[in-house]
């Protein structure tokens, strides 16, 4: 086997970024990345790319028109491939049974009874969406139903980029997994990795450990940002700095310093949603106490979005009715346009709750997805605005949070900010991103998580 021509289903955060990476650095193979969503491939082809990342743009503009390509044509791009990623969004199910926890796989299923369809020869599926254990296997029983002249083999390759810093963990990963069970097809794939990253770094597993192991990756990480979160209110009470604790347990070889970092709680589409299924899959397998174990996390998480808005009223005098509130930072995280599971949402929707003014800013987020984002909240019409700049947020506020860490905000002008806010401003520094010492000499007052 030996891949020539790939095609991948989902040109959304993973798909887009995954698929421009390996075209630009295996020029020999013709990359065709399609989606049902007219619009976003439309953006794909223009230099306003739908997806937000330092260095993305270039890494498009290299290959794109060469050997990578953008198409709403999805049946003529599997019909062509000899390689299909599959990289559709696989949402937590809203109804049915394990509503709220299991993962949603219809959209799987959907592209699996259009490859079954459309697709030529022998195809070498492969599974980027983060699924459950085992999914590979419904793949397989749908992939069936195409008849004996078409065949298969299902591949399992997780991502494991983070959503900032994707084209850099693209280009140079800590690892490669790839499970499968036929070790032609998995050989095929390791030669395309092959290409740009050390044979050291590629690993292949089973195609039931592949999947695991996604999910209990994010797990593990999820697990550490609630971990220290929960410290960071510890600290507070006792008068200990979680910056300083975080550094001096980091430097524990057996622990490691990565995911130490306190702030207002993990998002993104991938930890709430994977440890979710995780519980779910514990459950579903007869064990009670692993669930548990899990869930806590995610209450955990949910109880420091809550915890932080409760400082913000609790410190401007136990009510914000009517306060200009300016939230500086909507993305989940820096270096993204990304709000999926944004802890800004739960943020917002608990000062809007509580009556105050809330005005956004964010380098990277439009105000219409803002709005989006908080569509089901009864106070946001009237209470929700949108600034240009930080500075304007902050014209007249009696607070402002830092729900993101973008870097602009490190050396935003306090001094000058403070002549513009309200007479004993507020400043909620939630990713612990700012001088604390310079802004407290502004006349600011401070709160900072885990301080």
């Amino acid at each position: 086997m030996k891949i020539q021509k790939i095609t991948c289903i989902g040109a959304g955060y993973v798909g887009g970024p995954t698929m421009a990476v390996i075209a630009d650095r295996c020029p020999h193979i013709q990359v065709t990345v399609v989606d049902a969503n007219a619009e976003r491939i439309e953006a794909w082809n223009t230099d306003h790319l739908p997806v937000y990342e330092p260095g993305l743009d270039a890494v498009v503009k290299r290959a794109r028109g060469r050997n990578l390509h953008f198409s709403t044509n999805i049946d003529e791009a599997i019909a062509s491939a000899d390689c299909i990623f599959i990289s559709v969004n696989t949402p937590t199910k809203t109804e049915g049974e394990g509503a709220g926890k299991a993962c949603d796989l219809r959209f799987i299923e959907s592209c699996s009874r259009q490859i079954a369809r459309a697709a030529e020869n022998h195809t070498i599926i492969v599974e980027k969406s983060t699924l459950p254990v085992r999914t590979a296997e419904k793949i397989l029983e749908v992939l069936a139903t195409a008849g004996r002249e078409k065949s298969f083999d299902v591949l399992s390759n997780p991502e494991f980029l983070a959503e900032g810093t994707a084209v850099k963990d693209l280009e140079n990963p800590d690892r490669v997994l790839i499970g499968g069970q036929n070790e032609a097809a998995i050989q095929a794939l390791v030669e395309v990795y092959l290409n740009w990253v050390p044979k050291e770094r590629i690993l292949t597993t089973n195609v039931w450990s592949a999947e695991m192991s996604k999910l209990a990756a994010n797990a593990f990480l999820a697990q550490r940002v609630s971990s220290i979160n929960s410290l960071s209110a510890f600290c507070e009470a006792t008068g200990a700095d979680v910056d300083e604790v975080a550094r001096a347990v980091g430097m524990d070889t057996r622990i490691g310093s990565k995911f130490l970092k306190a702030g207002l709680g993990f998002g993104g589409s991938c930890f709430k949603k994977d440890v979710l299924n995780l519980v779910y899959l514990c459950e579903h397998y007869g064990l009670p106490e692993v669930a548990t174990y899990w869930q806590q996390v995610l209450e955990m998480n949910e109880w420091q979005k809550k915890r932080v808005a409760q400082k913000v009223i609790q410190n401007l005098g136990g009510t914000v009715q009517g306060k200009r509130i300016a939230v500086l930072g909507f993305a989940f995280k820096k270096d993204t346009n990304d709000t999926r599971e944004a802890p800004a949402i739960a943020l917002c929707e608990h000062l809007l709750a509580a009556g105050a003014n809330v005005v956004v800013h964010d380098p990277k987020v439009s105000f219409v997805k803002i709005q989006a984002d908080l569509k089901h909240s009864p106070f946001m019409a009237k209470n929700l605005h949108s600034a240009e700049s930080a500075e304007q947020a902050c014209q007249g506020a009696s607070a402002a949070v830092l729900a993101t860490e973008w870097d602009s905000f490190r050396h935003l002008d306090w001094k000058a900010m403070a002549t513009k806010m309200s007479a004993g401003a507020w400043i909620f520094d939630a990713r612990n991103c700012t001088d604390h010492r310079s802004l407290k000499a502004t006349g600011l007052k401070l709160w900072a998580v885990g301080k």
